[in-house]
């Protein structure tokens, strides 16, 4: 899919995200091939990626789905989430560390509980009990943030599915973000 070939409202936002990045990330246009399918993705996206009210800050979440997206294989978010990992923490190890083991990276013991409780979500969510919580309160986590936790996790589920099927590849310029001075 081509920008001249998507709707008004589509172009509009991958035009934003362009100047943006000065890039057009691939998912952009990979998605694109359903508007109305696309639409819904980013709403959802932006509603809990972006949501300002939480208890998760912007690096917490964007360390939730670089290490839910190695658990799944997914090259794609793994490596464009990581980039945004490593701005959002100014680390520019900690994407390659959580995607390898988080249990051994270089993180707080809150961020270890939080990623214990996505795995769990990712992996057995029908194993969640109260003990899962207790953990998460023992780290300052409201019922609340358990919620944006398994949100994140249980999206980017979704799109790390998606992303494989449609066999999509990581941009070149991802692998530079966060690791070296932006020209």
């Amino acid at each position: 899919m081509e920008l001249k070939d998507l709707p008004e409202d589509i172009a509009a936002r991958v035009l934003e995200v362009q100047e943006k990045s000065g890039f057009v990330p691939n998912v952009f246009l990979t998605f694109a091939r359903r508007p109305a399918e696309w639409r819904a993705f980013f709403a959802y996206h932006d509603a809990i990626m972006l949501r300002e009210d939480s208890g998760l800050t912007k690096g917490d979440r964007e360390m939730i789905v670089t290490t839910i997206s190695a658990a799944n294989n997914c090259l794609y978010c793994v490596v464009a989430h990581g980039a945004i990992l490593r701005i959002y923490e100014k680390k520019p190890t900690v994407a390659d560390q959580v995607a390898i083991n988080y249990r051994t990276a270089d993180i707080t013991a809150r961020q270890r509980a939080m990623l214990d409780f996505a795995t769990k979500v990712n992996e057995r969510a029908y194993e969640i009990d109260d003990a899962d919580f207790e953990a998460l309160h023992a780290h300052g986590f409201t019922d609340e943030d358990a919620w944006d936790i398994a949100s994140v996790t249980a999206f980017f589920g979704l799109s790390n599915r998606m992303a494989g099927v449609a066999g999509m590849m990581p941009n070149p310029e991802f692998y530079l973000i966060g690791r070296v001075p932006r020209a």
